[in-house]
């Protein structure tokens, strides 16, 4: 069997760092992972508002990105099952928001520690 290359989104530390227009590519990939990490959600969150209420798909969107923007609800649930998907939806939105800085970022903080790490070896 012939030894495939193991595929990476990042260079290694010992590869030279890549150019400026490799990196804008890479940075918008992310952008796009970012993207549809966020609209999944919504979806998600419009999804249940739907389900476990009686608002329309306009209303079910407001909530759900209200709740994914991290300002709160808009319309007060009617009922237990309800508030209890508001509930967790607003805990899953949290992990969200972090996830999406997380990967919004990570281009970013690699290019950084990896010219660091670059400038290390150029001072030895």
């Amino acid at each position: 069997m012939a030894h495939q290359k193991k595929r990476t989104f990042f260079e290694h530390k010992d590869t030279p760092l890549i150019s400026k227009a490799d990196f804008i590519k890479r940075q918008i990939r992310f952008m796009l992972y970012a993207t549809f990490l966020i609209g999944l959600s919504l979806a998600i969150g419009m999804v249940g508002y739907k389900s476990f209420t009686t608002l329309s798909w306009v209303e079910s969107f407001q909530n759900a990105a209200m709740i994914l923007a991290g300002m709160g609800p808009i319309d007060l649930m009617p009922d237990d099952p309800a508030k209890v998907f508001s509930g967790l939806y607003a805990l899953f939105s949290g992990v969200v928001f972090v996830s999406t800085i997380a990967v919004m970022f990570a281009p970013v903080g690699h290019r950084l520690l990896h010219s660091l790490h670059l400038e290390d070896e150029d001072d030895k």
